[in-house]
Formats: structure tokens, C-alpha cells, sequence
């Protein structure tokens, strides 16, 4: 495995720490606790230690060069599949990971809900981690056997080059909304960081476009092969869509052939999620006939849509942390509600303040009621956070109560008949963060509890 840290805490007897500098913290001042978690050796930019010290110029560069010349030979054999976009990236990499594994081939997978591989499950603190963490886990994957990895690839993960050096048998681009402007600023620097998994491709030089997302243009690069999907003009051309509140059948058109197929997942984004997935495992060599012979068996990661059924009423967990992702759910339920929508969401704190009020408008917007909660307040003020919330919201139709647990349970008592009710914004997570504390906390657990 790795024998250099960035992580103190993951730092065993022998092993080397490196103090990386970045936004969030400075590894300089994790020297000492290394140190006494067995750190023989120290790679920093300044200072004197009580073990062999290296100083470097710039320890971000090192590590990345260091690792590539003395780890990425032993991974480069492997299939490499990275998924970028605002929303769906998880629901993607997770049915390529899903359909690799039941035709029988070993995979890994890296992203928000975790390290999968084998009975494996590790969660992880970032969608795309750390770079040597990153190499950790493709030593582990490697180790079992795994010939395929399938990835996210956060827009954070590429500006820092995290994955520097990789490059990917098969990229995938999902869509492009507003998202981390806290951190890029601007669009067109968010465009300009997803853009960069794209000039990562070797071999096939595999591209899926959805081809009827804002930006899509912007991901066609010339040197890879680029496969579009789309419902108006495409390589894959979905023909009919049909909804309902338990699965969706799909019909496409792929190479003048046309294909039919029914998915236990609901709603229209899911649809190019599923087609993206069977084109990246169709073009490792699978037939598409094998692929849509699986399609009743997979299903979506946890809290994404997940369904739990409440007397005659439908309660929806869902990830949608992003305004586009809070319309596209808010919009599916509405194509198949008979009574009320009723949303509950929040937006987490010391992120992108901007879209708060366009949530907030959002949920009101396509919900009968909204019940606005807290969703990971973190440092920042949950009044401020609210506030911003507050700025987008025109109508009555809401009701502000900062404790999620209570919020949750009030929106579970306004149910009637035939009504839906969405949970937005945490999906899989386990935990509230308040302050700099972890609470656990699972909108599903809660949900189950009280319908108890």
C-alpha cells in the first residue's frame, strides 16, 4: 500500500507524512501528531522535525509526482470510467458498478456513498478523495482483482488535479447547473474545471454526452469519440418515455436497432442516467442485450428517490441538494400525484449562498406546502441561512422549523390521501453537521421511527 500520508490520522509506524498546503487547512500544523502516530520521515515546505525532514518547494506537486512514478504502473492496467456533472454522477457510477458485478466482472467504485468493491463498503469524506487516498484505494481494488473503476469526478477534484496523471478508458458527462460558486466564482470556471476530465482519455477515448443539457458543446472534444444522447438529435436517441411512480419504460434507437426496456427508477433525469450507464458498459464489449436483460434487477443508490410507502400516501428520500436536481424531483412526483406535494428542505451552511433563494423558490413553486428546515448548518448561522432560503419565497405556502427531526415529522402528519411527500437535500447521509460536530441523523431512520 501507500507509504505516504497526507492524512495524519492515517498515518501507521514507518510511514512518511507530507504536509499539504490548501484552502481548507495547512498539513504543517499535523506535523507533530504524525509524528507520534510513527512518522519516520517528514516532507514539508518549511520547519525543523525530530525526524528525517525533506523540504520541498511545493509538497502538492511532489506527492502528485511521487505517486504517479512510483504507484500509477501498478494501476494503469485496470479500466479507469470517471462520471462528471452537477447531478447524477452517483446514480451513473453506481448502476455501471451494479451491472459490471452481476455479469460477473470485479469492480470498484469511488464516489459520494462510499469505496465499493467485492462486500466492501467504505465511506469517504469526499466524492473524489485526496490523491493518495485516491491510489490506496486502487492498490486495494487491484489487489482483489478488480479489472474495472468507475468514479466521480467532482469539479473540486479536478481544479486540484486530484486525479493527476489518470487516464480514463470511458468519460461520461451528465448535465451542468448551478452549483459551487462559492468556490469557482463563476460558471464558466465550474464549466472550465468539469471540462478537464475530458482531456484524460486514452485507448477508445469513449465520451457520453447527454446532448439535451445546458453546455453540453462544451464537453465535445474533438480527440475522443463522443457518443451523444439525446431525445431530439443523437447517437442514442430516446423515442418514448413513460412515467409512473413505480418504474419507467423506456424506448431508444442505438446504431438502427430499437430497444425497449422497463427500470424500477422513477423519474425523466433517471432515464438518461440508465442510458448513460448501458453505453459505458456497452462499450467495454458488453451487448446491449445483455445490459437491458439486467435492467428489472438494478436500482438506484440509497436516497436517491427512495420510496417508502406510508397508508395510502408516498414518502420520497432523495439527494437533491442543487435547484436543478430540487425541479427535475419536485417535477417527476407531480406527473403522478393525485393529492398534495409537500417538500421538506433545507440548504447546508458555509456553501454557495446564491442558490438558496432559488431553491427556496423552487420548492414553493412545485409543491403544494413547503416545511423549511436546517440540512448540515455546519458554522454559519441556521437565521442567516434561512433567511437567504426566505428571499425566494413569494407565496404562503410554507412554514419554517429549524429542527429537521420535527420538520419532518410535522410534513408526515399533513399527509392525507394519495399525497407525496419529498424529504430533500441529505438522501444517504447519516449525520447533521452543527457547529464542527457530527450528530447522526438519517431522514430515513427518522421517517421509519415516527410511521413506527
Amino acid at each position: 500500500m501507500v507509504n505516504i500520508k497526507s492524512d495524519s490520522r492515517k498515518v501507521k509506524p514507518g510511514d512518511t507524512f507530507i504536509a499539504i498546503k490548501n484552502v481548507a487547512r495547512d498539513g504543517h500544523d499535523y506535523i507533530e501528531q504524525a509524528i507520534e502516530n510513527g512518522a519516520t520521515k517528514i516532507i514539508c515546505e518549511h520547519g525543523k522535525y525530530s525526524v528525517e525532514t525533506e523540504i520541498v518547494e511545493d509538497t502538492t506537486k511532489y506527492l502528485k509526482e511521487y505517486l504517479y512514478k512510483n504507484y500509477y504502473p501498478k494501476i494503469k492496467d485496470m479500466k479507469l470510467i470517471g462520471v462528471t456533472g452537477t447531478n447524477g454522477k452517483t446514480t451513473i457510477c453506481y448502476l455501471v458498478y451494479q451491472i459490471l458485478k452481476k455479469l460477473g466482472k470485479k469492480c470498484a467504485y469511488i464516489g459520494t456513498i462510499g469505496f465499493y468493491y467485492g462486500d466492501v463498503k467504505k465511506e469517504l469524506n469526499n466524492t473524489t478523495p485526496n490523491t493518495d487516498l485516491l491510489y490506496e484505494m486502487f492498490l486495494e481494488a487491484k489487489e482483489y482483482g478488480c479489472e474495472y473503476i468507475v468514479m466521480e469526478a467532482s469539479s473540486h477534484a479536478l481544479d486540484y488535479d486530484r486525479m493527476y496523471g489518470f487516464e480514463f478508458d470511458e468519460v461520461a458527462f451528465t448535465n451542468l447547473t448551478q452549483d459551487h460558486l462559492d468556490y469557482h466564482k463563476t460558471i464558466e470556471n465550474y464549466i472550465n474545471a468539469k471540462k478537464k476530465l475530458f482531456t484524460k482519455t486514452r485507448n477508445d477515448k469513449i465520451a457520453i454526452i447527454n446532448a439535451d443539457a445546458d453546455y453540453y458543446k462544451e464537453f465535445i472534444n474533438e480527440d475522443n469519440n463522443n457518443i451523444l444522447i439525446s431525445e431530439k438529435k443523437g447517437d442514442l436517441l430516446i423515442k418514448k418515455i413513460e412515467l409512473s411512480h413505480l418504474n419507467t419504460e423506456i424506448q431508444f434507437e442505438f446504431e438502427n436497432k430499437l430497444y425497449t426496456t422497463k427500470i424500477k427508477m422513477v423519474g425523466r433525469y433517471n432515464v438518461y442516467n440508465y442510458l448513460t450507464s448501458l453505453l459505458l458498459v456497452h462499450k467495454l464489449g458488453i451487448s446491449i442485450d445483455d445490459i437491458l436483460a439486467l435492467s428489472s434487477d438494478l436500482h438506484a443508490p440509497a436516497g436517491r428517490m427512495e420510496k417508502i410507502d406510508y397508508k395510502s400516501n408516498s414518502i420520497f428520500i432523495d439527494y437533491a441538494h442543487t435547484p436543478d436536481a430540487v425541479i427535475n424531483v419536485l417535477k417527476n412526483a407531480f406527473e403522478y400525484k393525485k393529492g398534495k406535494i409537500i417538500t421538506v428542505i433545507g440548504c447546508g451552511g458555509d456553501r454557495d449562498r446564491t442558490k438558496r433563494p432559488i431553491m427556496g423558490h423552487a420548492a414553493e413553486e412545485n409543491s403544494d406546502y413547503v416545511i423549511l428546515t436546517n440540512d448540515n448548518p455546519r458554522t454559519e448561522d441556521e437565521k442567516q441561512i434561512m433567511n437567504d432560503i426566505l428571499e425566494g419565497i413569494k407565496k404562503e405556502n410554507h412554514e419554517v422549523i429549524y429542527d429537521r427531526k420535527e420538520a419532518i415529522e410535522r410534513a408526515i402528519d399533513l399527509l392525507t390521501e394519495n399525497d407525496i411527500l419529498m424529504i430533500l437535500g441529505k438522501g444517504h447521509e447519516d449525520y447533521q453537521i452543527i457547529g464542527t460536530e457530527k450528530h447522526h441523523f438519517s431522514d430515513k431512520e427518522t421517517v421509519l421511527n415516527y410511521i413506527k
